[in-house]
């Protein structure tokens, strides 16, 4: 098929246009919000292709895949096509709602003719979706193998904008982690953060935006990933690090607990719990890496590339051809 959606998360495109159609992906000269192209710091396939707004009219497409509420418009008028009538439409649903949660109608609510899909089923139940029909499809990870060797007593943490988003992805709580040990943090806007927690260098490093290759480098070396975010959907870095055979410490909140059994790491929402459980990784390497192969394996089992797309598959060829 030929699948038209807009760069908006780079990690979940990614497992996205590994599957066996063709990715229409708007590409704009000034490569702004709605015409970003291709990813340049993920390997993406030769199936994604970089299509002008202007030409997108002239193109067969058989799907769009929409991620914010604007592009039903655009979405319209750049294909000359009503968005869910004449074209089969999905909304990925990335994110656990904002504002008055109980309360929150997602934007796409009340569109009977756009299936709304959720990644977790934590957002589904949290967000008021109308008479909008809806899906779960959870996350499917490219596999980056068992690469952890754990040989750095520090802690990885990937996280975007955590100057800027401040309590949500839990940076208040990381100057607590930095006492048990040093403290890498790789993602967008990270720049500003020594400077926001006042932590000196030998207890906090950073680095923005690495290629995804890179970040898997060197988040193998770490003895442990945490994952801090206090209300957000489930991150795909905490899956690539258990896809990477890491142990993991998380709060447990929203999705977490569903994608973190026993022994593949700790959970809870007492930040002091986790902290010492950094402790316990640091001090017994033998035991972070048995929890980290617990964490590889379950990874597999439910967060497989495989189980992703083939759900993907279902419901393209459900809404196309009904």
């Amino acid at each position: 098929m030929n699948i038209l959606l807009w760069h908006v998360h780079g990690s979940w495109t990614t497992s996205f246009v590994q599957g066996g159609h063709h990715y229409l992906v708007p590409v704009t000269p000034e490569r702004g919000p709605d015409g970003l192209g291709r990813a340049r710091t993920y390997p993406w396939p030769p199936s994604v292709e970089e299509v002008p707004p202007a030409e997108l009219a002239d193109r067969p497409v058989d799907a769009v895949l929409l991620q914010r509420p604007h592009e039903i418009e655009l979405a319209s008028r750049w294909l000359r096509r009503r968005v869910g009538r004449d074209v089969p439409a999905m909304y990925v649903e990335h994110n656990t709602p904002r504002g008055d949660v109980p309360l929150s109608r997602h934007p796409v609510a009340d569109h009977e003719d756009v299936v709304l899909v959720h990644v977790t089923h934590f957002n589904r139940l949290f967000w008021d979706n109308g008479t909008a029909r809806t899906r779960v499809i959870e996350h499917g990870i490219v596999d980056p193998g068992p690469r952890y060797t754990g040989e750095l007593p520090r802690i990885a943490v990937a996280v975007n904008e955590p100057v800027r988003r401040g309590r949500i992805t839990g940076t208040d709580l990381l100057p607590a982690f930095a006492a048990a040990a040093p403290v890498d943090v790789y993602g967008l806007g990270v720049r500003g953060l020594p400077e926001a927690t006042g932590l000196p260098p030998d207890r906090l490093t950073v680095l923005d935006d690495p290629p995804q290759a890179e970040l898997h480098a060197r988040m193998a070396r770490r003895r442990v990933y945490a994952h801090l975010p206090r209300w957000t959907s489930l991150g795909l870095s905490l899956l690539e690090a258990m896809h990477l055979a890491m142990p993991v410490v998380a709060l447990a909140t929203t999705e977490a607990m569903a994608a973190v059994p026993p022994g593949a790491g700790v959970l809870s929402t007492d930040p002091a719990v986790l902290v010492d459980a950094v402790h316990a990784y640091v001090e017994d390497p033998t035991l972070a890496a048995d929890h980290g192969r617990r964490a590889r394996e379950v990874a597999l089992a439910r967060y497989g590339l495989e189980r992703f797309l083939g759900d993907w598959d279902e419901l393209l060829s459900d809404i196309v051809t009904s």
